[in-house]
């Protein structure tokens, strides 16, 4: 019953968030808004069109969703510093696009993160060996870092430029090219192992060596 009202309470509050801004022009916003709450509650509002009723709120449920949650929280607060930067010195890739555009797209990417989150701890890393999970995380980590370093390096080639008057190569090269590449590595790892135990339909068995747990 507390789930079903909160339920109703979050999309009822998204709901008039999403008239408001719609009547103040706020289109991407509202969009985006609109756009997240499909992908957060995708799963609630499925089960209400096809069987009238809510799915369970099982613990196994409960706790994938807090950290579906709490990796787009983490998301969310990094990239909204990022951009804070970006438009305080005026990077001409972000800046090109109204605040409420990149806005809009953060809070669809958000919702994504969650999605995907959630999916993950749900279907994929149940069906993932401890060596293949071990490897897509360290993937999601190289792809993280590289998504790091290529906004502190634009962040710091831009702030040289600036305050020094001279065309920056280092920090430059670093961001249009060595970060970009290592962050297109992770992600392509991580993407690979994530549908490697997405598609798998087998679960390993423990009492097996782990070469022979699962057969792709």
């Amino acid at each position: 019953m507390k789930q079903r009202k909160a339920l109703l309470a979050a999309i009822i509050i998204a709901v008039v968030l999403m008239v408001a801004l719609a009547s103040t022009r706020q289109y991407y916003i509202a969009i985006a808004l609109g756009v997240e709450v499909l992908l957060v509650f995708r799963r609630e509002i499925w089960h209400l069109g096809r069987y009238r009723r809510l799915p369970p709120f099982d613990e196994r449920f409960q706790e994938n969703a807090k950290k579906a949650a709490r990796n787009s929280f983490i998301y969310m607060s990094v990239a909204t510093v990022f951009l804070m930067l970006a438009y305080a010195i005026n990077v001409d890739y972000v800046v090109d696009y109204e605040p409420f555009q990149v806005l809009g797209w953060l809070l669809i990417s958000g919702g994504l993160v969650y999605l995907l989150g959630y999916i993950f701890y749900d279907r994929v890393e149940p069906k993932l060996r401890e060596r293949e999970l071990k490897r897509y995380w360290t993937f999601l980590r190289i792809a993280g870092i590289g998504f790091g370093c290529a906004i502190t390096s634009i962040f710091l080639h831009n702030v040289i430029g600036r305050f020094v008057g001279i065309e920056e190569p280092v920090f430059f090269v670093i961001g249009v090219l060595l970060a970009p590449t290592a962050m297109g590595v992770g992600l392509v790892g991580s993407l690979v192992y994530f549908i490697k135990g997405l598609l798998r339909k087998q679960l390993p068995e423990i009492n097996q060596p782990d070469d022979e747990r699962i057969q792709p």
